[in-house]
């Protein structure tokens, strides 16, 4: 992605890859863990009477709330994830059916804006594979400049005409799909102070999931990697969804590819 778009639409967390997410969750749960099995093994030392039952029921508490706090993360990246797949579906049935009535226009209009409407799609599709987002978004309005200047000069001369006033109609929708499109895909974003509260509770039960662990005079369990693995695997594919245009998981355009097809055969 070009460095000015990255800048612009960023999170905190977008400046770190995803492998660098993983790494860097596994090796806090770790230390977390590994923190609180010592810090029990220590107390247990000196104070006999504080006994692996009596921070149980703390420790499951705390897991609840980050099994919790997980869930809801996790449901916010993937709900945010819909919104973008179904806001880029909208605008390729929108584009669609703006391109089929600009077809019932008197010339020249009909052939201006079919033209510009197969450059918009193309603008759409080379925005997304060649990553640089704010040169499609700036692209993508000067066109729709051009759209509105020819749809107001054909409605001033086709007052009455219900086909030019359909035509309109379509193409503000087109417009302000861009608008919602944007919104959702670059700042509708998981904030901050999620995954800060989220890394921190995460801290605070593994750590008191060790330090149950401690109490209990016991070695450290052979799960405690598996536990680490699988938790950074969680919060990175929540971290994924939540990156649009980046990472393995993205809004297929399959749509749109299909809509340019036809509208190449279709002049």
């Amino acid at each position: 992605m070009d460095p000015s778009d990255t800048m612009k639409y960023a999170e905190p967390l977008d400046y770190i890859p995803l492998w660098g997410i993983y790494t860097a969750t596994v090796i806090v749960v770790l230390f977390s863990i590994e923190g609180g099995f010592r810090l029990g093994r220590r107390r247990v030392r000196i104070i006999e009477a504080e006994k692996e039952s009596s921070v149980g029921s703390m420790v499951s508490a705390s897991l609840g709330l980050l099994a919790f706090l997980l869930a809801f993360t996790f449901g916010l990246a993937a709900s945010r994830y819909e919104a973008r797949r179904e806001v880029f579906l909208d605008e390729v049935n929108a584009l669609g059916t703006t391109y089929l009535r600009a077809g019932l226009l008197p010339e020249p209009y009909r052939t201006e804006m079919r033209d510009l409407l197969r450059e918009y799609v193309d603008v759409r599709i080379e925005g997304v594979r060649s990553e640089k987002i704010e040169e499609a978004i700036h692209r993508s309005e000067k066109l729709h400049d051009q759209l509105w200047s020819r749809a107001a000069e054909v409605g001033e001369k086709n007052q009455n005409s219900i086909i030019v006033g359909l035509f309109i109609q379509s193409l503000n929708e087109v417009i302000d799909l861009h608008t919602k499109r944007v919104v959702a895909g670059l700042r509708s974003r998981i904030p901050t102070v999620i995954w800060l509260v989220l890394y921190a509770i995460t801290v605070l039960a593994m750590a008191e999931m060790g330090y149950q662990t401690g109490l209990a005079g016991k070695r450290r369990p052979l799960s405690i990697p598996a536990v680490a693995l699988a938790f950074s695997a969680v919060i990175v594919l929540i971290a994924d969804l939540d990156r649009p245009g980046q990472g393995l998981i993205r809004v297929s355009q399959e749509a749109m590819d299909q809509l340019r097809e036809t509208l190449s055969t279709s002049r």
